[in-house]
């Protein structure tokens, strides 16, 4: 249920979500990485990065686009799957592989992806909380806790 009004937030059908994920990688391939990401704007919006992981059973270089905020040098991210059942690959690969590498706006950085415990992750769920007031009522519609993920940096 959404706090403020009472009821649960509307999502698309799952259908319209993958052709949404499929049409913004499309953007940003084809445009050559001109379009398809940007910077958190303030703190109310989020951002764009490309992580690229390696694939927990193939070894080969998985990439996906997703929405991020920056705390101080680490960039966060959540599990989500669309909100959907399921963890995402992408988290389920940088959790057997955690070195990645992330392609902001900005230029590309080396990471190391974790997810975050106890009071980080409160901490930083609150955050998310700030820039989507409806996170609580679209995790709720997951059986399982949605991951915070810290990506940090590395050597």
């Amino acid at each position: 249920m959404s706090p403020a009004s009472g009821r649960r937030p509307w999502l698309p059908p799952r259908w319209f979500i993958r052709l949404a994920w499929h049409a913004h990688r499309a953007i940003y391939r084809v445009s050559g990485g001109r379009f398809g990401l940007w910077p958190p704007k303030d703190s109310e919006h989020w951002g764009t990065l490309r992580l690229t992981t390696i694939g927990r059973r193939t070894g080969h270089e998985r990439s996906v686009l997703l929405g991020y905020f920056e705390d101080g040098p680490n960039l966060v991210t959540l599990a989500m799957n669309g909100w959907g059942e399921g963890e995402p690959a992408w988290w389920l690969n940088l959790r057997a592989h955690p070195e990645a590498t992330a392609v902001l706006k900005s230029g590309t950085r080396a990471v190391r992806g974790r997810a975050a415990t106890g009071d980080e992750r409160a901490r930083l769920w609150d955050r998310w909380r700030e820039i989507d007031r409806d996170l609580d009522a679209f995790a709720a519609r997951r059986s399982t806790e949605t991951a915070v993920v810290v990506l940090e940096p590395r050597d």
